[in-house]
């Protein structure tokens, strides 16, 4: 016997959500969405979440299980239970339309922004724009994404910065930077470089964790990120950053904590500059400033001899 302890809230009729309680035996293989649909059609039918396909294609269950987005149709309901209970609820980072539904309106506005679909100025072919499997295997993963919103619901910068564009629309907009059809790259990467994009992800890593595919968004992320580093898109915090992080351990073999900060926010940035002044002055009151004279590590050109190996 298993506890289903479920998020409820009907804005029609509850101020506040609040968790309400199912005691089931379920049957041994029975999916999370199995154990609710036999909640709805059983015990509760005013119980509300989406599905649809059952079979993990769809996307339509997206849900929390014990504090992690999922597809409830995807997991065994024996491997989610913590001392005999599930905790189920909506998925994070929007508003709730009632009990585990929510509402993605925010969701597709930010993959609208991104542009997803191919831009090119050529005259149509007869046929097809053909693509040879390598140029496809480049967009292969971005492609499987099926819009579930789990990443974005567990995204850690959504949940502090809404204007970020969030996991899955940088995935859908990776899978179209590096189509080999599409003629917008450069014009793409100047828009994602913008306050929100793709340089304010900070690396948490918790997409991969939740992406039911290989969609995998924060790789897609960080190869849109390569991409404008190598097409010179560098006046943005973000690649100015990188691009000190690795001249700085390509140069001496560590990093120079005193530069980089500056470097990033750039030189002749002064309104950045003066914004930094008061994180430096605290770090020198907490005694934390990094050594004024910068000393490379005692090989540092083995460091060196990688980079020009690698043509760095």
């Amino acid at each position: 016997m298993a506890k289903f302890r479920i998020k409820r809230y009907n804005p029609e009729k509850q101020a506040e959500p609040y968790f309400e309680e199912f005691d089931y035996d379920f049957p041994e293989g029975a999916t999370l969405l199995d154990c609710l649909n036999h909640i709805k059609w059983n015990m509760d039918g005013t119980l509300t979440y989406r599905m649809s396909c059952r079979s993990a294609i769809c996307g339509s269950c997206g849900m929390k299980s014990n504090g992690h987005a999922m597809l409830a149709c995807q997991k065994q309901a024996a491997h989610l239970l913590k001392d005999d209970t599930i905790t189920i609820e909506p998925l994070g980072n929007m508003p709730v339309i009632k009990d585990l539904v929510t509402d993605f309106k925010l969701f597709w506005d930010k993959v609208d922004q991104v542009k997803p679909y191919l831009q090119n100025k050529e005259k149509q072919p007869e046929k097809e724009r053909q693509q040879s499997p390598h140029q496809f295997k480049k967009i292969d993963d971005a492609t499987t994404c099926i819009m579930c919103g789990a990443c974005y619901s567990d995204c850690q910068v959504l949940e502090v910065d809404k204007n970020f564009l969030g996991p899955a629309a940088l995935a859908k907009a990776q899978r179209f930077v590096s189509d080999s059809r599409d003629q917008a790259t450069r014009d793409r990467i100047k828009e994602l470089s913008k306050p929100g994009g793709m340089w304010d992800c900070t690396h948490c890593g918790e997409c991969v964790e939740r992406c039911p595919k290989p969609a995998e968004p924060f790789y897609r992320i960080k190869e849109l990120m390569a991409v404008g580093l190598n097409e010179g898109v560098h006046n943005n915090i973000g690649a100015r950053h990188a691009l000190s992080f690795v001249n700085s351990v390509k140069h001496s073999g560590r990093l120079n904590e005193s530069k980089i900060p500056i470097e990033s926010m750039g030189y002749f940035n002064i309104k950045g500059l003066l914004d930094l002044l008061p994180v430096g002055l605290r770090m020198l009151l907490k005694l934390k400033i990094p050594p004024l004279i910068h000393k490379p590590i005692d090989d540092a050109k083995d460091v060196r001899r990688i980079f020009e190996e690698f043509g760095e």
